[in-house]
């Protein structure tokens, strides 16, 4: 699937504008003070940015993940938070869309297109995030319902969110453990508890946060596909997409540090000089401009992979790990770049040094991401 060329300019520049007018004016301030960008939300959800990459035929857009990567690194060029609110809702939509069943399909994605739920992935636990084969939340049938009990750790979306893709192990006695995982769509309700929000370094204004279930019942019905053992397999291929939103938003948070700098560097004179002059800088930038051209031709690649069905968990990973590394290092470059004013919240460099390092640990840490690119060199050109 390929977006008219015509049709993502108009798409990208509604985005521009939206951006412009709405975001930049007030994001500074909420990040600062850790808000949850209420307005906005309410005014994405008329945008019909929550039914981004979801069917036509349930009220989405139908957008190519190829368009989709585009807004995200827009997105995330302003303020990276915005483009996690949108992440986590559009991997449980996915997964929906890809495995659901006829009658899931039809309730619930029309909701996840105008944000009436939103939500995002109940995957993380304590003591089990990059395996997620160790998690010990259980669910056990009881008539028509599963009853669920344990606790989610890291969970984006979840306070303000109302529907969520819950893994949990539907037989916890099975080996390998997979076979008894299985992903339900859990609404809030009786026994879904929010019980506490946790601080960031960075990523604020976006809450993340522990979730406990005790005896929380979820309709038989909501499990995804209506068979269990299925779960682990349904969660990553929506995490292929997550990676690939990820590598976006490191391609948009090393852009944006990108743009400061080359602007910052024609006006700040040392020596009788812009620094733009200097050798020094000459260099940071120029390797700062190849980082975000290359990051962004390894996001497109996976983006178009995802969208001609391939099977795409190494174009992901190598995507994610280019361009969440670049976000970091450019990050860096550009505090350095600004010197004192870098260091200084007056301005955004500091934010992306903040928001950068979460990018190489979210949607599975970049040494994972190698370990999977490795495997799948192997596993792609046998001898």
């Amino acid at each position: 699937m390929k977006a008219n060329n015509e049709d993502e300019r108009i798409i990208l520049d509604v985005l521009d504008d939206f951006l412009t007018r709405e975001v930049k004016p007030v994001c500074h301030d909420l990040e600062h003070d850790d808000i949850y960008p209420a307005e906005i939300v309410e005014k994405m959800k008329k945008l019909g940015l929550f039914g981004t990459i979801i069917a036509t035929e349930y009220g989405g857009a139908g957008l190519p993940v190829t368009t989709y990567a585009k807004m995200t690194m827009k997105m995330s060029m302003v303020w990276m938070s915005l483009s996690g609110i949108l992440n986590s809702h559009l991997i449980m939509a996915m997964a929906v869309q890809r495995f659901g069943t006829k009658q899931q399909k039809e309730y619930f994605l029309p909701k996840f297109a105008t944000g009436e739920l939103r939500g995002g992935v109940a995957l993380t636990e304590s003591d089990a995030g990059t395996d997620l084969q160790a998690i010990s939340t259980v669910a056990k049938r009881e008539g028509d319902d599963y009853i669920v009990n344990g606790s989610k750790m890291w969970i984006t979306n979840s306070l303000y969110g109302n529907c969520f893709a819950l893994l949990v192990k539907t037989d916890p006695t099975t080996n390998p453990p997979h076979k008894g995982m299985s992903l339900f769509i859990a609404e809030k309700g009786e026994g879904f508890t929010v019980s506490r929000q946790l601080e960031k370094l960075g990523y604020k204004g976006i809450e993340t946060c522990e979730i406990v279930f005790e005896n929380y019942r979820v309709p038989a019905d909501r499990l995804i596909g209506d068979v269990e053992g299925r779960g682990l397999q349904q969660i990553l291929s929506g995490l292929e997409l997550g990676r690939i939103n990820v590598a976006a938003r490191g391609a948009g948070v090393a852009a944006a540090a990108l743009n400061d700098s080359v602007a910052y560097s024609q006006i700040r004179k040392t020596f009788g000089k812009r620094i733009c002059e200097h050798q020094a800088i000459q260099m940071k930038l120029a390797d700062m401009a190849t980082r975000v051209e290359a990051a962004k031709l390894l996001v497109n690649a996976a983006a178009t992979a995802f969208d001609e069905g391939k099977r795409c968990d190494m174009e992901a990973g190598m995507a994610k790990l280019f361009a969440t590394e670049a976000a970091v290092t450019n990050s860096m470059d550009a505090m350095r770049i600004h010197g004192g004013y870098g260091y200084s919240k007056e301005v955004n460099v500091e934010r992306y040094y903040r928001d950068a390092p979460v990018l190489t640990i979210g949607e599975g840490t970049n040494e994972l991401q190698r370990i999977i690119i490795a495997r799948q060199l192997v596993e792609r050109s046998p001898v």
